[in-house]
């Protein structure tokens, strides 16, 4: 049984809907002719990652020093997969990975860029990463604000998983909550099937 107080919501094409909104966050959302929820998820989860990426900032090591893809064995950067579901905002980290793999030196005076390994690690670095800070010299400068930028850029793609779904599922309407009278007729029902 429809229920005529429930709004009806034209999702266009969801899959579509759900690749925007990972592309950019409300995107989706604004394709769908969702304005509110647009601006509300852009603002928040947009605002969250680069309050993240601002946090993970120093004139000494650089810009958005937070966010950086890296597999090497001995800085596998896994919260780079939560980062990277914010969609556009986190993709000049995978440039950069790329740039670095193919031992060419990362654009944007290292935005997003991975760092060198610490010597003492016996770690091979790419001659690519020669003017990057190490790691552990990201850490000093850092300090705490290392971590705390990393969780809110994290935070943030985690919340934008929530705006994909939602982009490509619909809301979510609770169930009508029965009244008496539905209730007797359900009952009424029963009887006269059971008769």
């Amino acid at each position: 049984m429809e229920d005529p107080e429930r709004p009806v919501i034209n999702l266009k094409d969801p899959l579509l809907a759900a690749f925007l909104a990972w592309l950019l966050p409300g995107l989706g959302h604004a394709y769908q002719g969702r304005y509110a929820k647009a601006i509300l998820f852009f603002v928040f989860i947009v605002g969250t990652f680069l309050f993240g990426v601002y946090l993970g900032s120093s004139s000494e090591v650089g810009v958005g020093r937070v966010v950086y893809a890296s597999w090497r064995e001995e800085d596998r950067r896994f919260s780079y997969l939560a980062q990277v579901c914010v969609g556009l905002p986190a993709l000049p980290a995978l440039v950069q990975a790329n740039r670095v793999h193919n031992d060419k030196e990362p654009l944007w005076h290292g935005f997003m860029a991975p760092p060198q390994l610490d010597p003492d690690q016996n770690a091979q670095n790419p001659p690519a990463l020669t003017n990057q800070p190490t790691l552990s010299a990201l850490h000093k400068n850092l300090n705490r604000f290392f971590e705390l930028g990393t969780l809110y850029t994290v935070v943030a793609g985690l919340l934008n998983v929530l705006a994909i779904y939602d982009a490509w599922e619909g809301p979510a309407f609770p169930e009508p909550r029965k009244t008496e009278e539905d209730e007797e007729e359900t009952t009424e029902e029963g009887e006269k099937s059971g008769s």
